[in-house]
């Protein structure tokens, strides 16, 4: 497999790994519910988006069933920010540069900015899980190499076009220097290659009738010679299986019985009627053969008011920004995608009622009011995650999600002027949970928070906060181990505090099945007595990494 190489590579290619976890603060005056939590609710996260991704991982990883990303596109016009910090001299050089047409290293910068934050997506992805990105030509053919390392090539599934939302002012040039973009792409990864998706269809402006078609056709197939209508075909082949056809033959006698008995003529148009009320009481397709005037076997072709899409969606209209007006009343953000988009996104990918979507560029906040949207239509119970760095994070895509869910009052739409429903808590990312200082005293997390991050360090599984058992210090439990930790944000009880024999016996007592890991800022048991009451134990911050098997 091709490697794509660029400048900065070798800084950024594991910088996902060392990033910092960072506190996730709740802010229940910014949130649209009373229980502002991060497991089991749609969330807003305010932060650099690496940090947060970061932040999720104890609580999410391997939990996505659904990512989409609209990433800069590195035209040169945004005038985006790196801003990802990076122990290198080169790329210290670049943190906090405007990355524009002129300069020349904006697509390696654009790359190194990318790569840890497709690597934490990957991690947080379920294994059945799909990623979507938006791209247009400026980084599209970088996108999909990178992809293809990250993901794997056999894990790319397709792009797909739509319509861009951009007037072409060529016209007024005597000549042009290159053709106006009219599309952009989104590509498509799994983790799965072999994962399957759902078919999905374009709304058609005109019904077609229903008709009659030939059921014979020339491929050669042997099989699929068999008798109908007392007709075996010397070449060629039947349409459909024997019994798929028998089964048709069966159901257009009843059909003709039920049109005698009822004095209709087994017109077209009364055909189609009757299929359409069929499909309408019953939501099954039927199959329908018949002996044509000629005598020659024909099926039913239903009328359509739809087509099966490919990955050319023109038929979506670019009107996120019609959308954006109806809520705000003016125009508060350039480039909004469309909620029709990320639906039918959500309808290709989306084979539950229950699923998790993730946008860590949430920009105006489409993802989330397209998930409301959805369930509101569909009846699921979809949960979204969104990340937003930019100042605009309440005040724009947060206060989008307010509306929708709570009512727009003077919008056209009924059910945007009723609201969707729905709640969402919010976050702001907190300062980096730095291990090595717990014991000096410096911006203590939470106990919660800490708790959060031993137990995926230790077990790279899911924390559960209601599990938490602060009387008796227990943090969680695998099939393995029962988790303790011994903290209060308090430098004097991290001074005084230490894994003793009352302690030891304790925590045997309240877990008495399992091996324990207990996490403490010191120990007076030797490994003696460790042993014991099979007890792990991991002094804090020293020996947190080195305890997972």
């Amino acid at each position: 497999m091709a490697i794509i190489q660029f400048k900065g590579k070798s800084q950024v290619k594991n910088h996902h790994v060392t990033v910092e976890y960072h506190d996730l603060i709740p802010n229940k005056e910014l949130s649209v519910t009373e229980d502002v939590t991060l497991n089991d609710n749609n969330l807003i996260i305010q932060g650099d988006n690496l940090k947060a991704l970061k932040a999720l991982l104890p609580t999410y990883a391997g939990k996505v069933d659904c990512i989409y990303i609209d990433p800069p596109y590195n035209t040169g016009n945004e005038r985006w920010v790196y801003n990802d910090n990076v122990n290198s001299p080169m790329i210290n050089d670049w943190l906090g540069k405007v990355v524009d047409k002129e300069d020349l290293c904006r697509h390696d910068k654009w790359l190194c900015m990318m790569m840890p934050r497709l690597n934490l997506l990957k991690d947080l992805l379920h294994e059945d899980g799909v990623i979507f990105i938006s791209i247009d030509y400026n980084e599209e053919h970088h996108l999909r190499s990178l992809m293809n390392e990250i993901f794997g090539e056999e894990n790319y599934r397709d792009s797909i076009s739509i319509r861009r939302g951009v007037k072409n002012v060529q016209a007024q040039f005597e000549t042009i220097d290159s053709l106006s973009s009219g599309y952009e792409s989104i590509l498509v990864y799994t983790k799965n290659p072999n994962r399957r998706f759902n078919k999905v269809y374009e709304e058609l402006n005109d019904v077609k009738d229903g008709t009659w078609n030939n059921h014979w056709r020339g491929t050669d197939r042997p099989t699929m010679r068999y008798e109908l209508f007392g007709i075996k075909p010397e070449t060629g082949q039947w349409r459909w299986g024997e019994p798929r056809s028998i089964e048709a033959m069966e159901n257009y006698e009843n059909l003709v019985k039920e049109f005698n008995e009822k004095g209709l003529e087994l017109t077209l148009e009364n055909i189609d009627m009757w299929y359409l009320k069929y499909l309408e009481d019953t939501g099954e397709e039927i199959d329908l053969l018949r002996l044509s005037a000629n005598d020659k076997p024909e099926h039913y072709v239903p009328p359509q008011d739809k087509k099966l899409c490919s990955n050319l969606w023109y038929d979506l209209k670019p009107n996120g920004q019609n959308q954006l007006k109806a809520i705000f009343g003016e125009k508060v953000f350039d480039t909004p995608k469309s909620t029709d988009l990320i639906k039918r996104l959500i309808e290709f990918a989306i084979m539950k009622d229950d699923a998790l979507i993730l946008d860590s560029f949430a920009g105006s906040g489409t993802t989330g009011h397209a998930v409301l949207e959805y369930n509101r239509e569909e009846g699921t119970n979809h949960k979204f995650i969104l990340i937003e760095m930019e100042g605009y994070a309440n005040e724009l895509t947060a206060e989008r999600v307010r509306r929708v869910i709570n009512g727009v009052p003077n919008a056209r739409s009924r059910v945007l002027k009723e609201g969707l429903g729905g709640s969402f808590s919010y976050f702001e990312l907190g300062e980096a949970i730095e291990f090595d200082k717990i014991l000096s005293g410096e911006n203590l997390p939470s106990y919660e928070s800490l708790a959060r991050y031993l137990f995926y360090i230790a077990t790279g599984e899911e924390f559960k906060p209601e599990l938490l058992n602060l009387e008796n210090n227990f943090i969680g439990s695998t099939s393995k181990y029962d988790l303790f930790l011994l903290y209060q944000p308090d430098l004097e009880y991290l001074k005084t505090t230490a894994l003793n024999m009352d302690k030891a016996e304790e925590i045997v007592s309240y877990s008495p099945n399992k091996s324990r890991i207990v996490f403490a800022p010191m120990k007076f048991l030797d490994e003696e007595y460790l042993d014991k009451y099979r007890i792990r134990f991991a002094k804090l911050p020293y020996e947190i990494y080195s305890i997972r098997d």
